[in-house]
């Protein structure tokens, strides 16, 4: 399924991931706490209950979470696990993508372009810089001038799992 690039307010998706961490964290505790307290009761304690307690905990926050994330006010939440997802899953590509620029491939050309420009969001939203990174900056900018001569356009707009099937792993 293709991914496409949407714009969010960095504040606003930054707000919502404080909340809905601490959301979660607090959910947990309660749900650990009860399994915990249900379980002593049950079975008349021990140190496995307890762990056993916690793990339910963490399950039901899970399923709790899966149901909700579907929700319209979690939008900033989905988009950013889906862009995470696809720059981890291109990332085991890399070597094979630059080997691929080097040999003038256009789709590696693009898949690269989605890589930094979704690195360049990501950072943005969570309020970061990439100026630490010589040789990632470096590399985007050749991908952006390569781009450039072909009469591309610099920025793509999103991103198809089914290009990198020309590529070999790492």
């Amino acid at each position: 399924m293709p991914f496409q690039f949407e714009d969010h307010d960095p504040a606003t998706y930054r707000r919502k991931g404080r909340f809905i961490s601490l959301a979660m964290a607090g959910q947990l505790i309660v749900f650990g706490l009860v399994f915990v307290q249900l379980l002593q009761t049950a079975f008349e304690g021990g140190f496995w209950l307890n762990v056993l307690g916690v793990l339910l905990g963490l399950v039901a926050t899970s399923l709790v979470f899966a149901v909700l994330r579907e929700r319209p006010w979690m939008a900033e939440m989905r988009y950013v696990w889906q862009l995470k997802h696809h720059l981890s899953r291109v990332s085991g590509y890399l070597p094979a993508l630059r080997r691929g620029v080097a040999e003038d491939n256009d789709t590696a050309l693009a898949v690269l372009s989605f890589y930094h420009q979704g690195m360049a969001q990501l950072a943005e939203l969570n309020g970061r810089t990439l100026d630490d990174d010589a040789e990632l900056l470096a590399e985007r900018e050749t991908v952006r001038l390569a781009r450039r001569e072909k009469g591309l356009p610099e920025r793509v707009d999103g991103f198809d799992p089914e290009d990198l099937r020309a590529f070999r792993r790492g």
